[in-house]
């Protein structure tokens, strides 16, 4: 489907542009052609006056297109009848020696199916068709060469006619791989939704093992299963975020954020993959606030710091803020064995991984710095990577823009260290249509001290609640959004929330329609939902 606004207004503008060179090459050709004597004085003049009036034309056009851009028919009409006029009076004025000027009919002619569509190659054919017609009633050399007339009348509708037939398959083929990645992005968005209820339920039945009672060896087995399930779900984070991007559904949400908290909260949340991995995290970042999407940013963040994590393993990693004029650049620096010089230019692409011989095994599916551009370029940020061999990587996210602190900025999110007595006697309502999914986490909270009640779709809103944990979909009858608003309508408060979602959390948030709910994408990590968890409890004591 073809796109309007500033795609037609830039369409027509270069069309107009085109019209003034052609008038400017014509007359450049007709007074070559007197200055070698091949053109009478008379003819000659005629044609200048007439070029002069098709340039004026163009010109109040081309002004026309400047201040009224967009899609208007009758200015395309008006042009095309001003382009064809031009064309028939210059072929009859000069004869035989105007017969290359049939060169920019067959270009216009083609150029307006080519700029707007197949309606416009029709009425464009018709009219080159009548303008070569009139030209041979018109002029004395064309009525004396019938064989010319009727090779030029072909050929002006042979070219068009085979011009639609290619223009026809390519918009086909365009079709057919619009809907191959529809149908691919469908099939990874409900694949990716699918296998998370799995292995988010997995994930809260490996951390209640990890409370339990166990001996080492099972301890050691639990920690396997925790890393290979963080593997999983990062996997699938990648699949979801290339969905959302393809599917355009990705739009900026720019507010105003203070780094230093942003970054404490990434290196937590990665506590246990940096344990893992045998890493150490410094962060050197000075009070500074920044306009972003804290969420798109995190995602960039998150990526960079896995990779960090994943070929730096067992070296110290740094994250550090620093001032560029008016701006600002993060910068994640490694010391792992770097990359070559001849990667530097592929590894943003798409499925790109830097493999060399008889390296080991690294998990992930190449997604993750693409990703990481793509968003940068919907914030307007340069994403940037320079890496030395032996000595290690530095990844940059540069074009951030400063701006100043909030009257009153203060931070909302409180260490897990302190969860597990934290949440002792909390009372949750807790929302889940998977019953594997609902047993694993109703157990997990109550190892943490809480007290659950469990539903599989609206609750019982006499029921008194601390707060509500509930999954968005749960069937066709409600959703975890609904469930929300029952218990608040009943209650009489704004009983806080947290949202846990296998779907995009941006479609999930513009549903919900309520920005002070957290909204956590399954896989959820324990750590991460523990900590919100905390967060709220002592929002709720300070309340």
């Amino acid at each position: 489907m073809p796109r309007k606004g500033p795609v037609s207004y830039d369409t027509e503008l270069a069309q107009a542009g085109v019209r003034l060179i052609f008038v400017a090459i014509v007359s450049s050709y007709t007074v070559l052609l007197y200055r070698y004597s091949l053109m009478e004085p008379g003819p000659v003049w005629k044609a200048l006056a007439l070029y002069a009036a098709l340039l004026v034309l163009a010109m109040i056009i081309r002004c026309d297109v400047m201040r009224r851009p967009g899609n208007r028919p009758w200015r395309r009409m008006l042009t095309m009848l001003n382009d064809y006029t031009g064309i028939t009076l210059t072929l009859v004025n000069g004869g035989q020696l105007m017969l290359p000027i049939y060169a920019i009919l067959v270009w216009v002619t083609i150029g307006y199916g080519l700029r707007y569509g197949f309606g416009y190659l029709l009425r464009a054919t018709l009219m080159a068709l009548l303008s070569l017609i009139l030209t041979a009633c018109m002029s004395e050399y064309w009525q004396s060469q019938p064989y010319l007339v009727a090779t030029l009348l072909l050929t002006a509708l042979m070219a068009p006619a085979y011009l639609h037939t290619l223009l026809k398959r390519a918009r086909e083929a365009a079709e057919a791989e619009q809907a191959a990645n529809r149908a691919k992005s469908q099939f990874l968005a409900q694949a990716s939704h699918d296998l998370r209820q799995p292995v988010h339920s997995i994930s809260l039945f490996t951390a209640c093992l990890r409370d339990s009672d166990l001996g080492a060896e099972q301890r050691r087995l639990v920690e396997n299963i925790d890393k290979s399930l963080h593997s999983v779900a990062r996997l699938f984070r990648s699949i979801l975020d290339m969905y959302s991007l393809d599917s355009g559904k990705v739009v900026p949400r720019m507010e105003t954020l203070e780094m230093r908290p942003l970054l404490q909260q990434l290196i937590q949340q990665n506590a246990e993959a940096t344990r893992w991995a045998g890493v150490e995290i410094r962060l050197h970042c000075p009070p500074l606030h920044v306009c972003a999407d804290p969420a798109l940013l995190t995602t960039m963040l998150q990526n960079l710091l896995s990779n960090a994590l994943k070929y730096a393993p067992g070296k110290p990693v740094l994250i550090a803020c620093r001032r560029r004029g008016q701006g600002l650049a993060i910068e994640v620096y490694d010391r792992g064995r770097g990359i070559a010089v001849g990667h530097l230019d592929s590894i943003f692409n798409e499925f790109y991984r830097v493999r060399q011989e008889r390296d080991r095994d690294v998990d992930g599916m190449g997604l993750g710095l693409a990703i990481v551009r793509r968003l940068g370029t919907l914030m307007d940020l340069r994403v940037s990577m320079r890496s030395v061999e032996g000595r290690g990587t530095r990844a940059m996210i540069d074009g951030l823009q400063r701006v100043e602190a909030p009257s009153a900025s203060r931070s909302t999110h409180a260490g897990s260290a302190q969860a597990p007595r934290m949440l002792d006697g909390l009372r949750v309502c807790l929302i889940e249509d998977d019953q594997n999914v609902l047993l694993a986490t109703a157990t997990l909270l109550r190892k943490w001290g809480c007290e659950v009640a469990t539903f599989d779709a609206l609750p019982d809103a006499s029921m008194h609640f601390d707060l509500v944990v509930t999954d968005f979909d749960l069937g066709t009858e409600v959703s975890g959004a609904d469930c929300i608003r029952h218990l608040r309508r009943h209650s009489g408060r704004e009983v806080p929330a947290i949202i846990m979602t296998g779907h995009d959390v941006r479609r999930v948030q513009e549903q919900v329609g309520d920005g002070n709910t957290p909204i956590l994408s399954k896989p959820v990590q324990p750590a991460e939902l523990r900590s919100l968890l905390v967060a709220l409890k002592l929002k709720l004591k300070a309340a």
